[in-house]
């Protein structure tokens, strides 16, 4: 069976800083910093979660994520407050992070009801709320491993309707993906992917289209860009990006990366600096 996290958690990981380990009392606004997501764990206690005109009522031990920055609140009891454990999440490549974007706006998960998290919870919730030597460290670890053990959930649960998440959920269409992610410079024909998915040409471009939400030759073009940017980050020459990710000159990459982001090469880099 194909891994169909490995290689966008290679390309594109995800980093958690805690900000908070112990009760919050009262209400508290978590402000959209326009940088951050957040994955909040309570541990203990009732909470009402306020995002927009939108009004969740949490009333036992949960996880909550907010993959992309959105200002929230929380209310608790003034008194007995809940027990929460809070980190702010870096998704590498921002917005343009394919998992980031896969993701709702809101999700909310029982704790147990996230397949095989309990060792994990258990030991992060321990070392959270003791004051060991190298506790943020290895609590921020344990988050990244719970992200995962998230987006496994969302998958096997049919929660997500439309995107990525969606398509590495098809028990066909993830095989294609997972084609086109490890190995973008792969000049991949619907044949060649339908071929991948075990599927006729005609049903796979059809169910592509209407379970990812874009043809498969749009997908593939939104990878290998994004691919690129993160390329062009670390400073890479675009000649050698191009041909990393599937361009047989700099000229076609340039063509794909305007089409799919609205600007040059030179004009994206230059305004992320």
């Amino acid at each position: 069976m194909v891994d169909r996290l490995a290689a966008l958690m290679t390309h594109f990981p995800v980093r958690a800083q805690v900000f908070n380990a112990g009760p919050l009392c009262g209400t508290n606004t978590l402000r959209n910093d326009g940088a951050h997501g957040q994955l909040h764990l309570v541990r203990r206690g009732a909470v009402e979660v306020r995002y927009g005109r939108e009004l969740l009522q949490v009333e036992r031990p949960s996880l909550l994520l907010f993959p992309r920055p959105l200002t929230h609140r929380f209310v608790t009891d003034p008194e007995r407050g809940a027990d929460m454990v809070c980190a702010n999440l870096s998704f590498e490549g921002g917005a343009g992070n394919p998992i980031a974007s896969a993701l709702p706006d809101v999700a909310c998960l029982p704790l147990a009801e996230i397949a095989g998290a309990e060792p994990v919870l258990m030991l992060l919730f321990e070392e959270a709320f003791e004051q060991r030597c190298g506790r943020v460290a290895l609590v921020e670890r344990l988050f990244e491993v719970v992200m995962i053990q998230v987006l496994r959930q969302l998958m096997a649960s049919g929660e997500v309707h439309g995107g990525l998440l969606s398509g590495l959920s098809h028990p066909r269409l993830r095989n294609a993906l997972v084609a086109m992610h490890e190995k973008p410079e792969q000049a991949w024909t619907l044949d060649e992917l339908a071929n991948v998915a075990g599927m006729s040409r005609s049903v796979f471009a059809t169910t592509f289209r209407e379970t990812v939400g874009v043809t498969s030759g749009q997908y593939l073009q939104s990878w290998r860009v994004r691919l690129a940017q993160k390329a062009l980050l670390r400073g890479r020459p675009l000649k050698v990006i191009a041909t990393e990710v599937g361009y047989g000159s700099e000229a076609a990459l340039s063509r794909a990366f305007k089409a799919q982001s609205g600007q040059s090469p030179r004009k994206w880099k230059a305004g992320h600096p």
